[in-house]
């Protein structure tokens, strides 16, 4: 199978989501000389997010929307996206006196692997049915919010002195972002209803 230049630059966020994920293995709050590892992820995740707008433009652009493409781009998405979340709520986050640095808790990385697997089988029974359910402004934003905060934990975390401000306000974007995804699975529930409501209930 010939593999088409989106398709490529998909596959590449992926490569580039395992170094993420090897350089916040290494982090530990407690070793302020690792800061450096912030840095890099920063930037890692920075690349890879916009290489998800750069690879879905080439795709509609020159037409080259496959199957393929379909399945591999937004599984990587979730893979990035909460796998970020699942380190950002690990251990390495934790100071000296056991305090979370990221402001990222457990409760929140299951807020929103529940929000993707809900979406992901209402998009699977959906289709199946042969309706469209393709991703709408809500899960964009949903995603642009998600990806915004996990740069700004991780730099605020790294340096927390630059801009103070930023380090005060990111207890509340961490919330924020939380509600907002929780709130974003609703519109695909409201599209979804049609099969929801076709779905029989066993007798007794």
């Amino acid at each position: 199978m010939k593999i088409n230049l989106p398709n490529q630059i998909t596959i590449a966020r992926l490569f580039m989501a395992i170094i993420f994920f090897v350089c916040l293995a290494q982090y530990e709050t407690r070793s302020p000389s690792a800061k450096w590892l912030l840095d890099v992820s920063a930037g890692l995740f920075f690349i890879a997010a916009m290489s998800d707008i750069i690879d879905g433009y080439l795709a509609r652009k020159h037409n080259q929307v496959t199957s393929f493409g379909r399945v591999i781009d937004p599984f990587v998405d979730k893979i990035l996206v909460i796998g970020a979340y699942i380190f950002l709520a690990g251990d390495g986050f934790l100071d000296a006196h056991q305090n979370r640095t990221s402001d990222v808790s457990g409760w929140m990385v299951v807020v929103i692997l529940g929000r993707e697997l809900l979406v992901t089988s209402l998009r699977g029974a959906t289709e199946a049915d042969g309706q469209s359910f393709a991703a709408n402004v809500y899960g964009k934003m949903k995603m642009l919010l998600q990806s915004t905060t996990v740069i700004w934990v991780l730099l605020t975390v790294a340096h927390p002195d630059w801009i103070p401000i930023c380090t005060t306000l990111r207890p509340y974007l961490v919330y924020l972002t939380v509600i907002v995804t929780f709130l974003s699975a609703i519109p695909y529930l409201r599209m979804a209803r049609g099969i929801l409501s076709e779905m029989s209930v066993p007798e007794k």
